[in-house]
């Protein structure tokens, strides 16, 4: 090998006419970590193997290249890219003798190119199949991209707002956002309604000479209409809930002055503060002397809602009428009995009728106003 290409900044191998390796340089064994001295001699296919292509270098021995190619170098612990071009070696007569091989190791600049359009791809996808729009905009809020699915749905074209200014299109909270975001305060789903549409967007600044930020919008549009039926649906499950626990416990004026609550099914402590507060308010605004509690409907009924019973006797009475309890369960009378609750002072009886009867004798014998 001659000493200019010895010494060359690139690669520098030359073959014979059967392609085996007369010369080697010195970027060579670095590139491939092989010397001179163990190259020489040696099919160029078996040092230099292109990967896929057993006779990827017999165009060396047809003509000069024309321009440089790449060729992907199968190595046993990472590929390497070499850009190589070539000039045929004649004698005399013209005939092929050999070849003269140069090559730049370019692996490092076409990862990144591949890498760069991996991202590409992945980019395209995103932007062709999800709802959203993505935009970059420069130093002075003018737009430089803008991308996405999401721009058919509002009836826009792709890049239709490129030069023109963001914060002379929009304004509001989506505007706020952006204007933050170009002081270098990323926002994150922010929301808004554009052209009829819900979204949900972030605001990235860039650390770039000539971009300042890059704002991806999401259409949710189908998202928040879900959302809303959602909770017209449960706020129609509230009410129509509300209605069945007044339905289930009606209170009854049956009597002047008389208060009749049958209470039906089971009872927990939750719908039992309910019937507290209703029973307690009908008594205000009636003015009742008597509310009967008939829990001949209820078979059972855990410690803690027995000793809220008893407390609503107790506020009944603070309210200047007088609580009395029927139909009580066996399970229940025992439940009461196990709380040791002092019931000697509550008017208990056994069915609806006698308690009814009773308030309605006591009624009777109190004596009436003068008029």
């Amino acid at each position: 090998m001659n000493a200019r290409n010895s010494n060359a900044p690139h690669v520098s191998i030359e073959v014979d006419d059967v392609l085996r390796v007369i010369g080697w340089n010195r970027r060579a064994e670095r590139v491939f970590g092989v010397s001179a001295g163990e190259a020489v001699g040696r099919p160029l296919g078996e040092l230099v193997p292109v990967a896929g292509e057993t006779e990827a270098w017999a165009a060396l021995l047809v003509a000069d290249s024309e321009e440089p190619e790449v060729r992907r170098i199968a190595r046993p612990d990472d590929d390497l890219f070499l850009e190589t071009w070539w000039e045929v070696t004649r004698d005399d007569d013209g005939r092929v003798v050999g070849a003269t091989l140069y090559g730049h190791d370019i692996t490092a600049r076409e990862r990144e190119f591949r890498r760069r359009g991996i991202e590409s791809t992945m980019l395209g996808a995103i932007l062709d199949n999800l709802e959203l729009v993505v935009c970059s905009l420069d130093k002075q809020g003018n737009f430089a991209f803008q991308q996405g699915k999401a721009l058919q749905t509002v009836g826009l074209t792709p890049n239709q707002f490129v030069g023109q200014n963001y914060f002379d299109l929009f304004s509001g909270a989506e505007a706020e956002a952006t204007r933050r975001g170009m002081n270098g305060e990323a926002q994150q789903a922010v929301p808004s309604e554009v052209y009829g549409l819900h979204w949900l967007s972030w605001s990235l600044p860039l650390q770039d000479d000539e971009l300042s930020l890059i704002t991806v919008s999401l259409d949710v549009t189908e998202t928040k209409r879900n959302e809303l039926e959602l909770r017209a649906k449960l706020e129609l499950v509230e009410r129509q809930q509300q209605v069945i626990r007044e339905l289930s416990t009606p209170i009854i004026e049956v009597w002047d002055g008389v208060l009749t609550l049958p209470i039906v099914g089971l009872v927990d402590t939750v719908r039992t503060a309910e019937i507290m507060d209703n029973l307690l308010q009908a008594v205000t605004r009636t003015r009742a002397k008597y509310a009967i509690l008939d829990l001949t409907g209820v078979e059972v009924v855990d410690t803690g809602t027995a000793s809220h019973l008893i407390r609503m006797i107790q506020a009944i009475r603070l309210l200047g009428a007088e609580g009395i309890l029927t139909g009580i369960h066996p399970t229940i009378a025992q439940t009461i009995v196990s709380l040791g609750v002092d019931l000697s002072r509550v008017a208990v009886f056994g069915k609806l009728r006698d308690a009814l009867t009773h308030c309605i004798a006591r009624l009777d014998r109190a004596p009436r106003p003068h008029s």
